[in-house]
């Protein structure tokens, strides 16, 4: 029998990428098919903090077994800015070129142009919580290329690659991304 859990998110690309990448070996169920519609908190102030606050919502308010993430954008740079901040990095309307146009702005005259994205996932099963972190190291390139993926994926490219995420298939990003190596270890629990 598959385990069904659900993905607290209503980011469409989020659920994609996370389906691309576990087939079907589970049944993953949206905000939607349980008729959340209310915004997640998302009050922490770190990655591993926002996750277990969605996650407990989540659980506590419609009695499912669950998972949330949380990913950020880290730069050296810029003391590991924008981090738990990616999505609202540039206001609150989390306008991706926004984002993408202040990191730019902020990184100009700055050598070191390394950058990881890292993502955290807490699992909430029966009560029991666990948590899972995947990262991948990279660059922030100087102008945009591609426009699949997205968030910052036009502007990071992953170590001993020479395209960025937006260059690649969803397959491709699925098999190196920080998201993904996440999710292989939440996968591999479940299992």
């Amino acid at each position: 029998m598959k385990i069904t859990l659900c993905f607290a998110t209503n980011n469409a690309h989020k659920l994609e990428e996370i389906q691309a990448i576990w087939g079907d070996s589970f049944n993953l169920l949206s905000l939607k098919d349980i008729n959340c519609n209310e915004e997640l908190p998302e009050t922490g102030n770190t990655l591993e903090a926002n996750s277990l606050q969605k996650a407990q919502y989540l659980y506590d308010h419609y009695q499912v077994n669950c998972f949330a993430d949380d990913s950020g954008l880290e730069v050296n740079a810029l003391n590991r800015e924008p981090g738990v901040y990616s999505a609202r990095y540039a206001g609150e309307q989390r306008s991706h070129a926004d984002n993408m146009n202040l990191l730019l702005k902020n990184l100009v005259g700055k050598s070191d142009r390394s950058a990881q994205f890292r993502t955290v996932i807490t699992l909430i099963q029966d009560g029991k919580i666990s948590q899972f972190e995947g990262a991948i190291e990279g660059q922030i390139i100087e102008e945009q290329r591609g426009t699949d993926g997205f968030g910052y994926d036009p502007i990071f490219m992953p170590e001993g690659f020479d395209r960025t995420f937006a260059e690649m298939s969803l397959e491709e990003k699925g098999k190196i991304s920080h998201r993904a190596k996440a999710f292989e270890k939440l996968m591999n629990f479940l299992k």
